[in-house]
């Protein structure tokens, strides 16, 4: 897997596959799109908004962009344990806002920095009745 179309500006990078959570908490407070775009592999899939899928880093940051004009604000939650598996992640948060669970599935490229691949922002325990 490549990441040939990198964004044309710099943002700080993640260094560690836990660092992702905290830059974008960063961005997003910021009100800046792009950079939140950035933490995404060009060809990432983020399960967001509920019910749907974005495809691309450009979709997601179409997304953002629609999300940050509300000007909500974002909290850093607290990370559960990382697994990792080479330059594989698996990043994960129980979020403060009760929305079940957060999950990531990260990469490791080739400068050393981290990006998602896989985004499930928000999931709930489904229903059994």
């Amino acid at each position: 897997m490549t990441d040939t179309d990198r964004p044309t500006t710099e943002y700080p990078t993640a260094r560690r596959p836990e660092d992702i959570t905290a830059l974008f908490v960063q961005f997003s407070n910021d009100g800046d799109a792009d950079a939140v775009a950035s933490l995404y592999h060009e060809d990432a899939v983020m399960a967001f908004p509920p019910g749907r899928t974005t495809v691309g880093r450009a979709a997601i940051r179409d997304l953002w962009a629609s999300v940050l004009a509300n000007r909500p604000t974002f909290t850093a939650e607290e990370p559960l344990p990382t697994l990792r598996f080479g330059d594989l992640a698996l990043t994960s948060t129980p979020p403060r806002d009760g929305a079940g669970a957060r999950a990531q599935v990260v990469v490791q490229r080739p400068d050393g920095s981290w990006v998602r691949i896989i985004d499930q922002p928000e999931f709930q325990t489904p229903d059994r009745t």
